[in-house]
């Protein structure tokens, strides 16, 4: 049996991307798996109906270098665990969209001698992508300006959901509870919520709702059911393409899953992107990218009501242009042509 072991995990954009290539990936392979840890990707896959193989995963932390003495033993383990599986699974391919829950089942690829490709969606790779084009893999990049950096990557654009294009707003409107009547504001603060931006939008809800009904997705770890006048709130969705279909407006943190849906989509966006002193500053080059294709960028340490409120006004003026060509079937390509190695 022909088979593709997915992997990636942490947050969303290092899960949801590969969701988007199980269309074209069911054309080629028989079995389709995703191994992470016990994080949202193992809900995730469940919710899409994936075979699930979980492993020991854990993150870096970059708050503290003590924090990380136990990731040696851990990772060990997390490796061991998936050798384990892929003898089982015996996959032609290895696919990675990153994140420390992929590394497990890269380092076990590279042990057994399984070709690995490897997807960055960033400006940047992330220290899991790095890891793996170290041992081998194959990384295709988002960005012509990423492939430009080094001869190793291969630029093919971004992967995107086909159901995003199909989102149904009425949907959206029925899960929440009203009717729309005017402009709607769609305030996502990421997978796991954004403390800064969920404080900033309370403070700001007299100003937002003077103008949009304000439908704010609070993130998975944040409490949910508020309604106010004007104002929604769920905790997450797995259907967020019904949600961007009510938008007039979007703010967000600017991931790179973010960038590609919402340009793809060509909505009106305020991004707000993840510090970069508590990350590696990748959302920081996505939102100056996404200035130029039509957005508005607010930086963290400038976010206040009025702020926000005058971001929002200037990005209803302006809609997104496509962020780069969506590749699904094109990255699949790369993973057919991988796999093909490994049965000459």
């Amino acid at each position: 049996m022909n088979t593709v072991v997915l992997t990636g995990g942490g947050t969303a954009g290092h899960i949801m991307p590969s969701v988007a290539l199980m269309p074209e990936l069911e054309k080629y392979f028989d079995k389709i798996v995703f191994m992470g840890g016990n994080g949202m990707e193992k809900d995730i896959a469940a919710a899409y109906k994936l075979d699930f193989r979980s492993t020991e995963a854990v993150p870096f932390r970059r708050d503290g270098v003590l924090k990380n003495l136990a990731v040696p033993f851990k990772l060990c383990k997390g490796v061991n665990q998936a050798v384990r599986i892929l003898k089982e699974l015996t996959p032609s391919v290895v696919f990675s969209k990153g994140g420390y829950a992929s590394l497990p089942a890269v380092i076990a690829a590279k042990r057994l001698g399984i070709p690995v490709v490897c997807h960055e969606s960033d400006f940047t790779l992330g220290l899991a992508n790095k890891i793996a084009v170290k041992l081998g893999a194959t990384c295709l990049v988002s960005f012509r300006q990423t492939a430009m950096q080094d001869r190793r990557y291969l630029y093919t654009g971004l992967p995107v959901r086909e159901s995003i294009f199909n989102g149904n707003a009425r949907k959206a409107q029925n899960e929440l509870g009203f009717t729309k009547t005017g402009p709607v504001l769609l305030v996502v603060g990421g997978s796991s919520g954004s403390r800064a931006l969920n404080e900033c939008v309370a403070e700001a809800l007299p100003l937002l709702t003077r103008e949009y009904t304000v439908v704010h997705v609070l993130g998975n770890k944040n409490s949910t059911g508020v309604v106010r006048d004007r104002y929604y709130t769920v905790s997450y969705t797995d259907h967020i393409e019904d949600y961007y279909a009510l938008a007039d407006v979007v703010v967000s943190r600017a991931g790179a899953g973010a960038l590609s849906e919402l340009s793809a989509l060509r909505k009106c966006v305020v991004f707000i992107p993840l510090p970069a002193d508590v990350s590696r500053g990748d959302q920081c080059l996505n939102a100056d990218y996404a200035v130029k294709l039509g957005a508005v960028s607010l930086d963290q340490k400038d976010l206040t009501p009025q702020r926000l409120w005058d971001a929002v006004t200037l990005a209803r003026k302006t809609p997104m242009t496509p962020a780069s060509p969506v590749a699904n079937a094109l990255i699949v390509r790369h993973i057919v042509r991988k796999a093909r190695v490994l049965k000459q």
